[in-house]
């Protein structure tokens, strides 16, 4: 250790509450850091293994090769494993609904292939021969044919030809018939017989464009498969394997599909380039996108450019820090730097200096901060696990993941962060003129006039504050350094909490609470079936109440008069005797519900019940401009009632409908409420309507209402005590019934239960983000202030030795402390009111539902904390100057 080393570890010592409060400043600094790094490493395992979980191990896909193929894919050595599965064949799907999937395909696994790719079972068992099937789910859902197990399947399985060339899972159906290519043909092949011994979802690894459900049997194999027994080499041992899953193939040159897994998925294209050839592959995106290697990088990107924004922040608040703490340490030995370059120092000895006290610095604060940022984390991560199981994955839980990759990286960075801080105050001390610095001349300027106080200050400030506001007129750096370091934390605190608001904000408007937690619905279902069905599932454990509904689609032709001023400006419609037509919805509920429903309303149920009864709606259009600022609904209709005419089929508004034949017009008054009883089933529709007007009306008015253009939806809903354990019954009842019609069973408890849990993580990393902002920033503002006060104790002490009384001394340090929060105010207030409106237009460019909301309890919060912490800080100081003796002090010569 050189002598420079020892003046300056000497120095740190000298000043201890300054060298604390600046390792302080890096342990929270580098705890950050770690907290996010690691934070973001353990996101990504973790979405790495519930990908896996879900969607399988593998990375990519080759379809209909042959063994030959497969062994040699085997035998690369960037191969860690592989799984083979035999493309039996084709079989048309007999009653299918979809016009895209007219086929079934069967897929012959072998062992490696069940241990490989994932099969979620809703019901029943895996196949244990080749004469046992398995069959996905949505074949009933989507393709509108139910099976059930213990069914038999007869199957005439065969091929689909285009030509000479036979066609597979890759090509979708029709098989891009362009001109000069022919037709597709589906050629048969033999019979064959399967017992369906289990349901499973659909299986990941089937495209959507494929044109057949995915049928999952074992590969089929000869009695006497025998592998070889000659000694292999080490790279033969995964050839071997693979010929083991093909040598017990009936037929060698049958159709394959194999799972490749590589022990270096970053390397998956140039493998493809390297190996496909002319074969169809398919990627595991599912899993390739979270390791940055797929075309799908918007996962990575968000989590990358959140990650980067909230280091930025950080490393700005703990550079100021830093850099301030190592300008007011200069400032100490600027006098001491002026002796040692008299005495031959250069200039390089003198940067080195100060480096090294950031090294100092950085060796105390980065391990213990690294240490606490990973105990913060992992405590974090702990109180959040559970809720992240209700919107990822549920098979594998958060954990804290310790990279040392990401600790190095920590590490890094809070050492730049520091050395970056340091070195500008570094090399502005090492190009001092010598004399300058032993003579402290540069400290204060001062030039002629430039302490001038008008008369003005001096009678509403007195003595005390005339010198708080010599002392920033003469002293303009340190109180510029102050206020820069008081407005930056009010920047940072503001603007942490107008991006945690406007988080919470979009997330708070996605949560959404419904009258049931189950539902299924059916575009097509029998009203008989759907009884008996409805009969059998409110028989599943947990359900609490249960009910049923339909929804039909129909025009409503209205005089534009009695429509809304603003509705009518909004649509164009100027004549208001004109007649126009509107979409709308009618809500079919249970009789029992809709007479509950009138008496909460006040009406009288024998006027809205019956042959001619009148009906009630909801209409009310969407709005921009309410009393809060924000979207919201307003009416659609000047009055409480309407008469018109209403059409089976629904058509946007302004579009011109054909003369409706007299039997599916119908006339009808309407009285409008601003609710309705019941939430609706689930609708896809393409149509995005700028208002909503649905009807609500008894089940026994349907049978007047269902016409074949009415695209009617029927459903059931429930509410449950453990929707998901219910669902899981409701799905096997479902399958056992043999509905043969497209259905949709949902969670809707799930779904919303993600949006809490969604906001719920939102709310907890918000908080803690800007708890460790804050802290940060008073970090700052206590190193810049109490340092400020200890390089002006001479100053302070001859006032004290002039007689200034301690009544009056307190009374210039609190103008002082006002001086300094007034001056932050001016500039923080503003810049930070800039940077939350910034904030809310990245947001609402990025599509998030949110309005601007102006920060005024953030700001108010940061203009107390300015003057508190300031006060506080002065306190502080000043209390320990009041300790030292005067002659003492006036004798210090800073060095």
């Amino acid at each position: 250790m050189n002598i420079f080393h020892k003046v300056t570890l000497q120095s740190m010592k000298k000043s201890r509450t300054r060298t604390i409060v600046t390792v302080i400043g890096v342990i929270l600094s580098a705890a950050m850091i770690t907290a996010v790094t690691t934070f973001s490493v353990s996101l990504l395992n973790y979405m790495i293994k519930g990908a896996t979980v879900k969607y399988g191990g593998w990375h990519v896909e080759f379809l209909d090769v042959d063994s030959s193929f497969a062994e040699a894919r085997a035998r690369d050595d960037g191969v860690a494993g592989t799984a083979i599965s035999e493309n039996i064949g084709y079989a048309e799907l007999k009653g299918g609904k979809n016009p895209n999937k007219p086929y079934l395909f069967i897929a012959g696994f072998s062992k490696e292939a069940f241990d490989t790719v994932p099969i979620e079972l809703v019901s029943g068992r895996l196949p244990e021969n080749s004469g046992e099937i398995l069959v996905p789910a949505h074949v009933a859902s989507n393709g509108g044919v139910a099976y059930a197990v213990g069914d038999t399947l007869s199957l005439a399985i065969g091929s689909r030809m285009a030509g000479e060339g036979r066609l597979g899972q890759h090509d979708p159906f029709p098989a891009r018939n362009e001109p000069g290519k022919e037709n597709e043909t589906f050629v048969p092949r033999e019979e064959r017989t399967y017992t369906v011994v289990g349901i499973c979802e659909r299986p990941a690894f089937e495209e959507f464009t494929a044109p057949g459900y995915t049928l999952i049997t074992t590969e089929d194999t000869t009695e006497d498969t025998a592998a070889d027994t000659t000694e292999d080499t080490a790279a033969d041992t995964a050839a071997d394997t693979a010929a083991g899953q093909t040598a017990g193939l009936t037929d060698q040159t049958a159709s394959l599909s194999i799972f490749v897994t590589l022990k270096n998925p970053g390397k998956v294209k140039a493998y493809i380039e390297r190996s496909a050839g002319q074969s169809a592959y398919v990627l595991n995106d599912n899993v390739l996108r979270f390791l940055g290697v797929s075309s799908d990088y918007l996962f990575n990107m968000l989590l990358y450019s959140i990650g980067g924004i909230l280091m930025a922040l950080i490393m700005t608040g703990s550079i100021f820090l830093i850099y301030n703490s190592f300008t007011i340490s200069l400032n100490e030995r600027t006098r001491q730097f002026g002796i040692l370059a008299s005495v031959g120092a250069t200039a390089g000895q003198l940067r080195n200096s100060v480096l090294f006290e950031g090294l100092c610095i950085g060796a105390a604060g980065i391990p213990i901060g690294i240490l606490v940022g990973l105990g913060s984390i992992g405590l974090v991560i702990s109180f959040v696990a559970e809720k992240f199981k209700n919107f990822g994955y549920s098979a594998v839980s958060l954990s804290l993941t310790v990279s040392g990759t990401a600790i190095a990286g920590a590490a890094v960075i809070s050492l730049v962060t520091i050395l970056f801080a340091a070195y500008i105050p570094a090399r502005k001390a090492a190009s001092r003129p010598v004399m300058e610095s032993i003579r402290q001349t540069n400290e204060i300027k001062i030039e002629t006039g430039a302490v001038r106080t008008s008369k003005l200050a001096q009678r509403l400030c007195g003595l005390e504050g005339t010198l708080a506001l010599k002392n920033f007129k003469r002293n303009k750096k340190r109180c510029r350094s102050i206020v820069l370091s008081l407005s930056l934390s009010v920047v940072l605190f503001v603007s942490a909490n107008a991006f945690g608001s406007c988080l919470n904000q979009g997330a708070k408007r996605s949560v959404v609470n419904t009258d049931f937690d189950i539902c299924f619905s059916s575009p097509k279902i029998d009203e008989n079936e759907l009884f008996r069905l409805y009969g059998r599932l409110k028989t599943a454990d947990g359900i609490k109440e249960s009910s049923y509904q339909a929804l039909m689609s129909y025009s409503c032709a209205v005089r534009a008069g009695d429509l809304s001023d603003e509705y009518r400006k909004y649509m164009g419609y100027e004549n208001p005797d004109e007649t126009v037509t509107l979409p709308i919805d009618i809500q079919f509920i249970e009789d029992r519900e809709f007479r509950n429903f009138i008496e909460s309303q006040g009406l009288s149920p024998e006027e809205y019940t019956g042959q001619n009864a009148k009906m009630i709606a909801v209409a009310k259009q969407k709005s921009d401009e309410t009393k809060s600022g924000r979207s919201g609904l307003v009416n659609m209709f000047v009055g409480d009632s309407v008469s018109g005419s209403v059409t089976p089929g629904a058509e946007l508004p302004g579009e011109v409908k054909g003369n409706p034949s007299a039997d599916k017009e119908k006339q009808i008054s309407i009285t409008f409420v601003d609710t309705i009883p019941l939430d609706t089933l689930p609708k896809n529709s393409s149509d995005v309507k700028p208002f909503i007007f649905m009807i609500v009306a008894p089940w026994q008015l349907r049978e007047q209402f269902v016409s074949p253009d009415a695209g009617e939806i029927m459903g059931l809903t429930f509410l449950a005590d453990k929707p998901s354990q219910v669902t899981a019954e409701m799905s096997e009842m479902i399958q056992e019934a043999g509905i043969g019609t497209d259905y949709t069973l949902y969670n809707v408890n799930r779904m919303f239960e993600e949006n809490r849990s969604i906001l719920f993580v939102i709310h907890v990393f918000t908080y803690v983000f800007v708890m460790m902002i804050s802290l940060i920033a008073a970090a700052n503002v206590f190193n810049t202030i109490s340092t400020n006060i200890k390089l002006r104790r001479r100053e302070l002490a001859m006032l004290r030795s002039i007689g200034m009384s301690d009544r009056d001394f307190n009374k210039m340090m609190n103008f002082e402390c006002a001086f300094y929060g007034m001056r932050t105010l001016l500039f923080g207030l503003p810049a930070a009111g800039i940077c939350s409106w910034l904030i809310y237009c990245g947001m609402a460019a990025g599509g998030a539902d949110v309005s601007f909301v102006f920060p005024w309890a953030s700001m108010a919060v940061s203009a107390f904390s300015v003057f508190f912490i300031v006060f506080i800080t002065m306190v502080f100081a000043v209390g320990k100057l009041k300790k030292e003796n005067i002659i003492d002090a006036l004798r210090d010569d800073m060095a």
